[in-house]
């Protein structure tokens, strides 16, 4: 799981309330999220990989929504991979791990471990958030066509230059002057934290907000359309806001329990002696939301495959010569729907005398088709709703 405690852990003079939740059934909690992220990991890929039994399709070109999408798969993989690398060597060679809460001891091998790994899963699950805001952001640039594929490269930068900084920064604060006195007052701990939950709060706060914008734009382009907004227009409308409504049901299912987790375990450090019996249920309930978050943070790679694509089957087709895999396809200039699921053009044989007369209602339904990629249906709907379709 991804919890500031993790790098907090890494000190020998660690406070109370991160010895309390860290030393509580190791290996029952190692184990638990060896189990929860493997099972992750090995379904996540499963719905990333191109399925026997569908017909490609194209699209004019790779959208930035759908490279989002697949960095926020990649992120939580690898920051998967890091939980069960980590919980596995805690598992696996318990005396190494011991050597962390020696102060002043010469190996520095264990430190290092503990602060390396701890930093990978902030690291790539931060990233994630960062992307998941990116996602909301480019959906509503989308519709207003105010996006493209050259905004990815704003997107990488935005991401990958904030995760580094507020993860690199929390660091510099919580271990300095140095890693064994790295917990001498909360003026070292507090900012650590701060830059650990900030990107999530952010996705909390500011991308229902986004979404509900969306939604509304998304309206007004399928009433614009055609001066009507019809049956499959409104159920399009729907499917496109249950879409953004699942995205953010995962997040909240997937990382709530770390926002109450966090303030319970913030509320006993505040006390002078957290063994007291009336925080008994206070404790408690730190404890159990510690073993919830070793089971739902790793968790979030396959929910969003679910919410993003819906469940793409278990035929996996890999003669992978006949087409073009997800990592090919980002750099190309179309992409196969089998390499992992993706918007679709369902315009791509018109004439370009017809896609010059009818270039903003092509613009229209490749906006709202980037939205709703992955979901059959809706671009059924949307093709035979599309004023070219019912031209032929």
């Amino acid at each position: 799981m991804a919890s500031p405690r993790l790098e907090t852990y890494c000190c020998p003079n660690r406070d109370a309330a991160t010895q309390l939740v860290m030393n509580f059934q190791p290996e029952v909690f190692c184990g638990v999220c060896i189990g929860s992220a493997s099972v992750s990991l090995l379904l996540t890929i499963l719905q990333l990989l191109p399925k026997k039994g569908q017909s490609p399709r194209k699209m004019p070109k790779a959208s930035s929504s759908s490279t989002i999408l697949l960095l926020i798969s990649i992120c939580d993989i690898l920051g998967g991979l890091g939980m069960i690398f980590r919980s596995s060597v805690w598992l696996g060679f318990p005396g190494f791990i011991a050597n962390i809460s020696v102060v002043n001891g010469t190996d520095m091998w264990p430190s290092a471990f503990c602060v390396g790994s701890a930093m990978w899963i902030q690291l790539l699950y931060s990233a994630g958030f960062w992307w998941l805001f990116c996602y909301a952001v480019d959906s509503y640039l989308v519709v207003r066509r105010s996006a493209g594929l050259s905004t990815i490269v704003l997107y990488h930068m935005m991401t990958w230059g904030l995760a580094v900084m507020l993860c690199g920064e929390g660091i510099a604060l919580l271990y300095y002057p140095s890693l064994s006195s790295c917990e001498n007052g909360l003026e070292h701990a507090i900012p650590h934290y701060i830059t650990t939950y900030a990107p999530l709060l952010l996705v909390l706060v500011v991308n229902p907000i986004l979404f509900r914008r969306t939604v509304s734009a998304v309206a007004s382009l399928l009433k614009g359309r055609q001066g009507i907004y019809t049956e499959n227009e409104r159920r399009l409308g729907t499917e496109i806001q249950i879409r953004f409504f699942k995205i953010m049901l995962v997040f909240v299912i997937c990382w709530s329990s770390n926002i109450i987790n966090e303030s319970l375990l913030f509320y006993l450090e505040m006390q002078p002696d957290i063994n007291e019996t009336p925080l008994k249920n206070i404790r408690s309930a730190a404890l159990i939301t510690w073993i919830i978050m070793g089971v739902l943070n790793p968790m979030q790679g396959f929910l969003f495959t679910l919410a993003f694509y819906g469940w793409t089957g278990w035929r996996v087709d890999l003669k992978w010569r006949k087409r073009e895999i997800a990592w090919e396809s980002m750099s190309s200039s179309t992409v196969g729907e089998n390499a992992y699921p993706s918007p679709v053009n369902y315009q791509s044989n018109i004439h370009e005398s017809k896609k010059i007369s009818t270039t903003d209602s092509q613009q229209t339904d490749e906006a709202i088709s980037m939205l709703s990629e992955g979901n059959t249906s809706s671009d059924e709907r949307l093709t035979r709703s599309s004023p070219i379709y019912q031209g032929w």
